[in-house]
């Protein structure tokens, strides 16, 4: 029997050490170009005609995905791609702070079997499993850092015909940086409020006159501002090597590493309502966060943590035949671990409302995730008559494989009074246990928790083995028939045999359980474009998703259990119509569609939670959405958008009727986002961000909810000279005291308090 891991200091990290590093490296860089200073001033009249210096300049950003065979202008789906730009402006560090910029997406995690990391929600639906680096699926559950990521490509709606599996709302695809043909060094070094410390370096240097190597270097840590106790610390690498830059066939090796130590948070518990006919329905809640100060923290200090880490081993290999075709292979192995225990606010006996207490209930997971996929794809142009194609056709073999425990957590009351992680004693903080010391501290007064009390208890890994073994094949078609200068038909299919095995192991009473599931399915994508000008497009297009069951390899919410091991995939489809328009000289593209979004078959519990799962569930979204990326003059720049989504629980299990014409959990019916900045002088620009959302529910029930809200940013940046810049970032600017995951039974995460961030930019 092992006590708790535990968390190390961070007082005398190398992170802070390194980001002062930088800074002293950049405050020593800022002395020696001082005389820059005094000819700004001096230029200072030339600044309204003469911007050269002032790096406002955009133009309309592409996907690199080779599955699309347009342009994006051309191409008949919702796509964002978030650039370099706006990243470095809103001082992002973490995948879900640039998601904040895209409309219609929300965030959820770490309950009902979710593990604690990334999960994004587009449109509705679920996209954990969704998420791709340079094409190829990211596996595992993790918290994804930024510093080798040059830009964020979000398709929306259904399309399983370009990623496989899943993929109902949409998928997010990570571009990485790349080795270039231009030597550079660019290094930033950042110090904020509760204690923020980052350092980043990025240097690229070409060897010989075909060869490029370039790594990218992050530390970073942060309190959680306005919380009290959770924190982040993490330092990552990512070498890469090009060979061959300027010839036919080049070659690419790169290798990625993060390692992050973290204390999680675990947010504010719901006000739970009763049922009628339950004895405390006279006391009932309306379902809100509990009113308590943005600070109140129910974790403990001395028992809570996660650590994670992600390596990621890749060769791409790119021969140029000629005449526009061209070969691409990419083989990536990747590994990911995510290891945590942290403390769930749990009030689902409406504790607060009878005793005042909330029970500390532990939620853990240890698990190790890997995945090696080898990706062909082949693009080419040709022509068939008087039609000119864009082809894009490839396979796709992966294999991935997931080993999970749990840790069992006795609070050392007696022999048989133990809490088992998803099968505590349910927190009824009663006289049985009382609160504070007289229950070892798992129940903590609901207005005055104590983060430091002590856990008296012990941990016990390799609780609840599983190993989870997935294995897929795929092939995909894709064309783009251009039949004249207006009309085009952009069209494609995708086949996936998938097959997920699971065994698993009940420790308690020593059963082992072996379910297994092959499904096969097509998905497709059809649209046609109008282009009533060279600059702008029509489209209508429909497209499907295929989600079988076990779809997310084992470390998620929709694993293959006895459940659902038998169920045929859920099926979805997406009728889009909209139009796209790049302006200003392709400066600024702005965006319009509106959307249908169907999932049938739809897995529901046939008698409630936990009971078989049947495959006659219907769920619908209907959206607009409106989008903007660019430069409207030579000095101001926007991005963002607005989505409206109507989302319906059409039909659903019958023991569960009663939430049929439901909203969607996480789902708002209103959101919007917007960065913008403006050059006032070629060395002054300032820049501010709004993000704004309806209500949304935690639940199907539509009982358990998290008010809406609005949050404003400001950001304001000196340019020194070309090799220097200093940048500060307020976020939060009002201090919005906000919830931003809202969960299904226990409680909503409260988002980051104001934070004030200032940011050393150097390039040589």
């Amino acid at each position: 029997m092992s006590t708790q891991p535990h968390l190390s200091s961070t007082a005398h990290s190398p992170f802070k050490l390194m980001a002062s590093a930088l800074g002293l490296a950049l405050a020593s860089t800022t002395a020696a170009v001082a005389s820059d200073v005094a000819q700004d001033a001096a230029d200072a009249k030339k600044d309204a005609k003469d911007l050269d210096g002032v790096k406002v300049e955009s133009t309309v950003v592409n996907s690199t995905s080779p599955k699309f065979t347009a342009p994006l202008l051309d191409t008949p789906r919702s796509v964002t791609v978030v650039p370099q730009q706006v990243i470095q402006q809103t001082a992002a560090t973490s995948l879900l702070d640039v998601l904040r910029q895209v409309p219609g997406i929300t965030f959820g995690a770490g309950e009902g079997g979710n593990p604690t990391g990334d999960r994004p929600i587009i449109r509705g639906f679920d996209s954990q499993s969704s998420i791709f680096i340079d094409g190829v699926r990211s596996s595992g559950s993790q918290s994804r850092e930024i510093f080798d990521i040059d830009q964020v490509e979000v398709t929306k709606g259904p399309s399983s015909a370009y990623t496989g599996r899943g993929s109902v709302g949409g998928s997010i695809n990570l571009v990485t940086k790349m080795p270039q043909t231009q030597d550079f060094v660019r290094a930033t070094a950042g110090i904020g409020t509760d204690n923020y410390y980052r350092g980043t370096v990025d240097w690229n240097q070409q060897v010989g006159s075909d060869s490029a190597i370039r790594l990218n270097v992050m530390g970073h840590e942060n309190d959680i501002p306005g919380r009290n106790g959770p924190d982040y610390s993490r330092w990552g690498i990512a070498p890469s090597v090009t060979f061959g830059l300027h010839a036919d066939t080049s070659v690419t090796l790169s290798y990625y590493h993060l390692k992050s130590d973290d204390t999680p948070d675990s947010g504010i518990p719901y006000n739970n309502p009763f049922a009628a006919t339950s004895p405390n329905a006279r006391l009932n809640g309306n379902g809100k966060p509990i009113s308590v100060p943005r600070d109140t923290y129910y974790g403990l200090l001395d028992r809570d943590f996660q650590k994670t880490t992600d390596d990621a081993g890749t060769i791409l290999v790119r021969h140029n035949f000629g005449d526009g075709w061209v070969l691409r292979n990419t083989t990536m192995y990747t590994r990911s671990t995510n290891n945590y225990l942290w403390t769930q606010p749990d009030d689902s006996n409406g504790n607060f409302l009878v005793n005042g207490g909330v029970w500390r209930r532990a939620n853990s997971r240890n698990t190790a995730t890997t995945n090696l996929t080898n990706q062909t794809d082949l693009t080419g142009e040709f022509e068939t008559g008087s039609l000119h194609h864009t082809l894009a056709t490839g396979i796709e073999l992966s294999g991935e494989k997931t080993n999970r425990t749990q840790y069992l957590v006795d609070p050392a009351k007696s022999a048989t009074d133990t809490h088992n992680i998803g099968s505590i004693v349910n927190g009824a903080c009663s006289s049985k246990y009382g609160i504070g010391a007289a229950s070892n501290y798992w129940c903590a007064p609901v207005y005055d928790p104590n983060p430091n009390d002590p856990f008296v208890g012990t941990i016990i890994g390799g609780q609840n083995p599983a190993r989870i073994v997935t294995d897929s094949s795929s092939a995909w078609v894709f064309d783009t028939v251009d039949f004249n200068p207006q009309w085009s038909v952009n069209g494609g299919f995708r086949f996936d045999s998938f097959r997920t095995r699971s065994t698993a192991t009940t420790t308690s009473t020593g059963v082992v359980t072996r379910v297994s599931n092959d499904s096969n399915f097509w998905n497709y994508q059809l649209g046609v474009v109008y282009k009533p000008a060279a600059n702008g497009s029509i489209y209508v297009s429909w497209g499907t998703s295929s989600n079988p069951p076990g779809v997310d390899a084992g470390d998620g919410a929709d694993g293959i259990a006895v459940t659902n091991a038998d169920l045929k995939p859920e099926d979805s489809r997406n009728i889009e119509v909209g139009s796209k328009w790049d302006v200003f000289n392709q400066k600024l593209s702005l965006t319009a569609a509106v959307f249908r979004t169907e999932k049938t078959n739809a897995r529901v519990a046939s008698a409630g939670r936990g009971s078989a799962q049947i495959n006659v569930g219907e769920q619908r979204v209907d959206g607009v959405e409106l989008s903007f990326n660019g430069n409207v003059t030579d000095r101001w720049n926007i991005f963002g958008g607005y989505t409206f989504m109507d989302s319906e629980l059409v039909k659903t299990a019958p023991a569960d009727v009663a939430n049929q014409g439901n909203e969607f959990p996480n789902t708002p019916r209103n959101s919007f986002t917007l960065w913008t900045t403006y050059a006032i002088t070629s060395s002054w620009s300032v820049g501010g961000g709004a993000y704004a959302q309806s209500k949304v529910y935690g639940d199907t029930a539509n009982t358990k909810w998290a008010p809406g809200y609005t949050r404003f940013d400001a950001m304001a940046q000196y340019r020194v000279n070309d090799h220097l810049s200093v940048q500060l970032n307020i976020q939060n600017l009002t201090n919005k005291y906000y919830f931003d995951q809202a969960y299904a039974t226990h409680y909503a995460h409260v988002a980051p308090g104001r934070a004030g961030i200032l940011t050393f930019n150097l390039s040589l």
